[in-house]
């Protein structure tokens, strides 16, 4: 038989990691096939060669187990331990597990109770009434389940932005093994636009014989052009359909036409090596890939008028990020120092409030040891050079209130105000709540404001136009959570949002240190939401920020 790919090979490990949990096995056992199947989409070398130079241990996350088994699968396409996890349970059960909040213990309790093994089972047994009757499970689990398959059927072939951006480098390295005839291949498709959820992996390619098309190579789309026209090729890989239709309209009205074989003025074509070339052609500003979702931004570049968005280069500091006093990983001064060493200025720490009990929330006596531990290590760090700041992310009570008393409030330099519960509140109440919240003097800044998580669960119902116009009126700073699993606020509202006068700060909500370096998604976000520097609190230095501190605390007081 022929060798397998390295795509199926990775689709085998995950498999493994979800027969294991099936089965009961450790997570962390599970999560090891899992972070070695995510790194081999990513090799920088064919997979083979890899095999035959015996380097497979120096892929992250690959053991000596692992190993053997990548070996067995490439050359058999199973394995022992496989073949016999596969006999234990139907392959059906596996896809119960891509129902958010169902998890491994229940997907095989429902095997076990109801012999259910596939997602068509298990919502026929929900509306039949049936799983309520398994422990632990309830008419208000069927419910739920029948929500996520809704969310499911929605986003079935959606994928994270990190993810998206996982497979788009696995592809920019195979891609010229498979294909020599390409001689440039470049990322394109909703990956390059930054979308926050991403259907299809695309590139564009540059073919040495100058063939023109589209391609579908190992899953991946690829719009070829010859090098003469490389640049309307890439436009028309990476652009929406509402892009490429605002400038089919401005083209036309410049004696041009726009066409999928690329710029056309008088039956010829224009040739285009660049994009640049295009979009000058046009007489428009170079449109960044991000803003390619005709909203208007043809017509913004034909005037001048594109903002100047902010890079990751801009950000100064980190904020909202936790540590071990909540549910981090690592101590404070283990993150601010992670945090000094990548270059930022100030480390604002923001661990849960007392209400977050199974994050392990801020008590009285946890704020006063902290703050005491952040002066300690504020003495060592030099003077205006690195500080750390003393902040919490208070939860948003039902009421809309903070979650401590005043005179505690009062002792953080800042607070993120963050929903955690209640997220399905009717929408008056909830804009009700989470504007007594934004109207709070001790508010700084509005955490994931509506508390989604993409692709597992929906945004809470609220109005953002009214929240964004009450956090401009109090100076609350709205966060753009860099979680790519959170992404909020969504980049759709960010210009309303500058329009309505508000600051934005991108925050990593980072648990861990690896996690701190999430803040490129933020600023991924930012760009796409079309936001400069200018109006990014955390792009401020630390004289700036200690500068808006200090104000916010005058105000507070006031």
């Amino acid at each position: 038989m022929e060798p397998l790919s390295t795509p199926a090979i990775a689709g085998l490990l995950v498999e493994i990691g979800q027969r294991l949990e099936l089965g009961g096995e450790s997570p962390f056992k599970s999560r090891a096939y899992y972070t070695a199947a995510e790194n081999l989409l990513s090799l920088g070398e064919p997979l083979p060669e890899l095999i035959k130079r015996g380097k497979l241990r120096t892929i992250p996350g690959v053991g000596e187990a692992i190993a053997e088994k990548i070996i067995k699968l490439y050359n058999t396409g199973t394995h022992p331990t496989l073949d016999r996890l596969r006999e234990e349970m139907p392959v059906g059960v596996l896809d119960l597990l891509r129902i958010p909040g169902l998890g491994p213990k229940k997907a095989a309790q429902l095997y076990q109770d109801l012999k259910i093994a596939s997602i068509a089972e298990l919502e026929a047994a929900c509306r039949e009434g049936r799983v309520r009757g398994c422990k632990g499970m309830s008419q208000r689990t069927e419910t739920k389940i029948l929500q996520q398959l809704e969310m499911l059927r929605r986003n079935a072939s959606s994928c994270h932005l990190h993810i998206a951006e996982e497979r788009t480098l696995g592809g920019l390295q195979r891609l010229p093994q498979l294909r020599p005839d390409w001689i440039r291949v470049e990322p394109a498709g909703a990956f390059r636009r930054r979308c926050e959820v991403v259907n299809e992996i695309a590139f564009a390619a540059v073919s040495r014989e100058g063939a023109n098309g589209d391609a579908l190579v190992e899953e991946l789309s690829i719009r070829v052009g010859d090098a003469g026209n490389f640049g309307a090729a890439w436009i028309a890989a990476t652009g929406s359909t509402e892009h490429l239709e605002e400038l089919s309209r401005h083209a036309v009205s410049k004696g041009y036409k726009w066409t999928e074989a690329g710029l056309m003025k008088a039956g010829k074509l224009v040739p285009c090596a660049r994009e640049e070339d295009v979009y000058a052609a046009l007489g428009l500003q170079f449109i960044p890939p991000e803003l390619r979702e005709g909203q208007g931004e043809v017509e913004l570049a034909a005037t001048g008028k594109l903002p100047v968005l902010v890079n990751d280069d801009d950000i100064r500091g980190i904020l909202h990020s936790h540590t071990d006093y909540s549910d981090g990983a690592q101590t404070l001064e283990q993150m601010a120092d992670a945090v000094r060493s990548r270059g930022f200025q100030y480390y604002g720490v923001a661990d849960h409030s007392q209400s977050a009990a199974y994050a392990g929330g801020m008590k009285e006596a946890k704020i006063t040891s902290q703050h005491k531990l952040a002066d300690q290590l504020n003495a060592k760090y030099p003077a205006g050079k690195f500080r750390i700041f003393k902040g919490v992310e208070s939860d948003i009570r039902d009421d809309g209130s903070l979650d401590y008393p005043e005179e505690i409030l009062a002792r953080f330099d800042f607070i993120v105000a963050s929903l955690h519960s209640k997220l399905t509140m009717p929408r008056d109440g909830q804009t009700r709540r989470v504007l007594n919240a934004v109207a709070n003097p001790h508010t700084t800044i509005l955490g994931h404001m509506t508390g989604r998580l993409l692709l597992r669960r929906e945004p809470a119902d609220m109005d953002v136009e009214a929240v964004l116009k009450a956090c401009a009126k109090h100076g609350v700073v709205v966060e753009i959570n860099a979680n790519p699993h959170r992404l909020d606020v969504d980049w759709s509202y960010h210009k309303l949002g500058l329009e309505l006068g508000c600051t934005f700060a991108i925050n990593p909500d980072a648990h861990d240190i690896e996690e701190l370096d999430l803040t490129r998604y933020g600023v991924m976000m930012a760009r796409k939401g079309g936001i400069p520097k200018e109006r990014v609190l955390n792009c401020l230095d630390v004289a700036g920020f200690t500068a808006f501190i200090e104000q916010r605390k005058q105000l507070r007081r006031a």
